[in-house]
């Protein structure tokens, strides 16, 4: 019996990512559209909670963040 693998072919999506700017590699992303727009309320509890923490860090510990394409 052999094991077959099947390709998934998906539509990439988008984060919305914070990057650390004191610790190279740190950081937080979120899930969004195309346009940065994070949809709040689908996000877990703790999600939500780091994202709010995130957005009130930009500029002391987080850099602007960036929409970015994943896979």
């Amino acid at each position: 019996m052999t094991n077959a693998s099947v390709a998934v072919h998906r539509q990439p999506g988008y984060v919305l990512h914070f990057r650390s700017l004191f610790d190279d590699g740190r950081g937080f992303a979120f899930p969004c559209n195309e346009r940065g727009e994070v949809d709040v309320a689908a996000l877990s509890p703790r999600a939500r909670a780091n994202y709010c923490a995130v957005q009130h860090a930009i500029g002391r510990d987080f850099g602007m963040p960036a929409v970015e394409v994943w896979h």
